[in-house]
């Protein structure tokens, strides 16, 4: 049971990662990963949002949509919960921590918008469908892994733009060509930990 936890968080961290590897969520990847600090608040928000809806969305999906015949409003649905949980994340930091909220801007209303969250709210699903032992507790641990790996992709990022900003850039790669390029190395980067997650689930 604890390995079977530790390879569905790892997985969701590395191999898995739904930025790097499924590319989900690039709009935020792209426009909040400028700063460290703003990248990491935008990740610490969206891995909250995450895993609360999760929390909400499977227990109502399991024991309400899916046994009613209502699985068809499950988008539907779905993004309902994760716009309240995302108005709920903005009062609060617009309270207790106005210069992230600033700083976030437009940003941290579009995580209801965020196909990242909306889409590990249905994968997880997905798994559970395909594999019986797949339950809410895997569920809970792959989304919390999913949002620790949104952290580290948007940590890593940033690191490698603010570098960029003091390296003397041909003219032609100026902007978004040079930042597509970066993501593209650090995708490639993480697909050396395949080997590291195989071992654990043998």
């Amino acid at each position: 049971m604890a390995q079977q936890m530790v390879s569905i968080f790892l997985a969701a961290i590395l191999t898995e990662n739904y930025i790097l590897n499924q590319f989900l969520g690039i709009c935020p990847f792209l426009g909040v990963s400028k700063k460290l600090n703003t990248a990491f608040g935008m990740s610490c928000a969206v891995t909250f949002v995450m895993v609360l809806a999760t929390a909400v969305t499977w227990p109502i999906y399991t024991y309400v949509l899916y046994p009613n015949n209502l699985a068809y409003l499950q988008t539907i649905v779905f993004i309902l919960i994760i716009a309240a949980l995302v108005q709920f994340v903005e009062t609060v930091l617009k309270k207790y921590m106005p210069p992230l909220y600033n700083a976030l801007g437009i940003y941290l209303p579009l995580i209801t918008t965020n196909c990242a969250v909306l889409g590990v709210t249905m994968l997880v699903l997905e798994k559970g469908e395909s594999d019986p032992t797949f339950g809410y507790l895997q569920s809970l641990v792959n989304t919390f892994g999913a949002g620790i790996g949104f952290m580290v992709a948007m940590v890593i990022f940033a690191g490698v733009r603010e570098r960029l900003e003091l390296c003397d850039i041909p003219k032609s790669l100026r902007g978004l060509p040079i930042t597509l390029v970066s993501a593209s190395l650090v995708a490639v980067s993480f697909l050396g930990f395949q080997g590291i997650v195989d071992n654990l689930v043998k």
